[in-house]
């Protein structure tokens, strides 16, 4: 049986998190025991790792560097003698992939899930030196893989490539009509959800601009934006001024922990994204043979086939954007086709027991693949 650590900044409910969560409950018990740590604080998942026995450690690193949460992680290290640790999300890559090689850690694994164009050569310059201690960098789609080839440098053969899962799950049960009602919305008008970060590399901004457009030819539209992040104030400024926010036609939820009933009762999905990795979110959605309007972004790419399993417009064109969303609100046999187009998509290609075999392979070969590893678990 290998010991196996995933550390990670939070337990927030967003995309990593999530696909780290849906890994460590899902690796087989038999074969590994899976402990987690969060780097910086705990979040709202917690209560899954622990209703499935997975022991979770806070670190509690409260400084951009912090010798002390480096201490405390290598300490965690050694003691739990772990044969294998995986990190996830740029902090923990960083303080993990140290503490993994103070604590002689025989397989690290770093997890990449999205081409992170936001990142300085500094950034870079630590992805690369750190990247000779690790033994794959592991991308949740092509589009990640061939950037931290190209971009970043890292050779190939410290690349793999294993696509996000979502979980076998049917969605809830929920009555439209009676969740608009709770947000105070009529029971005919036409919904559109964004649900995510409220960062740069989400698009909002085009959203709302699209949004504009769209509410001189459908103002009994309404868009959903559920999540936070520090553009909010701003993006509730620009809807403020197209008039958006006044008239109820953009609601800002905030951070939300019911995502699945919004999605339940929308007529579609939206990501108006520059960048990502395998969104999480756009699975969950084609989970619910809900359609997506997404822009061509890197990763999205590799999820939603435009015309087939959604609908596909140029990276920053809101008038491309409220075109596609107008076609899905006029057309309720487009929506359906592409969503149960999605729903086998998904099926097919990006199943949760999938990711997570893919892994439980990995980690088997790279521990065999060190000197002198003896494990009467892992044939030779």
């Amino acid at each position: 049986m290998l010991n196996v650590l995933q550390v990670i900044p939070t337990l927030d409910r967003s995309g990593a998190e999530k696909q780290m969560v849906l890994l460590a409950a899902g690796l087989p018990r038999d074969r590994f025991h899976v402990e987690v740590a969060a780097l910086t604080r705990l979040g709202p998942l917690e209560a899954d790792l622990r209703n499935a026995g997975i022991p979770v450690h806070a670190i509690e690193k409260r400084h951009k560097v912090d010798l002390g949460a480096l201490s405390r992680l290598t300490r965690l290290m050694k003691a739990g003698r772990f044969d294998v640790v995986q990190t996830w999300i740029f902090a923990a890559n960083v303080y993990g992939r140290i503490a993994a090689q103070r604590a002689g850690v025989p397989v690290v694994i770093t997890a990449e899930m999205a081409a992170d164009l936001w990142k300085t050569r500094a950034h870079f310059w630590i992805d690369l030196r750190l990247a000779r201690q690790t033994d794959r960098i592991v991308g949740n789609s092509q589009a990640v893989v061939d950037f931290y080839r190209e971009t970043v440098g890292i050779p190939a053969d410290r690349l793999a490539m294993i696509p996000s899962g979502i979980a076998d799950e049917e969605p809830p049960s929920v009555d439209p009509a009676a969740l608009k009602a709770e947000l105070g919305i009529a029971a005919e008008a036409p919904m559109l959800l964004f649900a995510g970060r409220l960062y740069p590399q989400k698009g909002v901004i085009d959203l709302l601009k699209a949004a504009d457009i769209l509410q001189h030819v459908r103002p009994n539209l309404i868009t959903l934006i559920a999540g936070d992040g520090p553009l909010r104030e701003e993006l509730e400024g620009v809807a403020d001024a197209f008039d958006l926010r006044p008239t109820g036609r953009v609601r800002f939820l905030g951070h939300r922990d019911d995502v699945p009933r919004l999605m339940q009762a929308a007529d579609a999905l939206v990501l108006p994204s520059s960048f990502e990795g395998l969104p999480n979110v756009v699975l969950e959605a084609m989970r619910f043979r809900k359609p997506v309007v997404a822009t061509a972004a890197p990763g999205t790419t590799e999820v939603v086939v435009d015309d087939e399993t959604g609908l596909l417009v140029p990276i920053g064109d809101a008038t491309a954007l409220a075109r596609a969303l107008l076609r899905i609100v006029d057309e309720p046999e487009l929506r359906q086709r592409l969503g149960q187009a999605g729903r086998d998509r998904v099926d097919s290609h990006f199943r949760a027991d999938m990711m997570i075999d893919r892994f439980a392979t990995l980690y088997e070969q790279l521990a065999r693949s060190k000197p002198g590893f003896t494990n009467p678990s892992i044939s030779l």
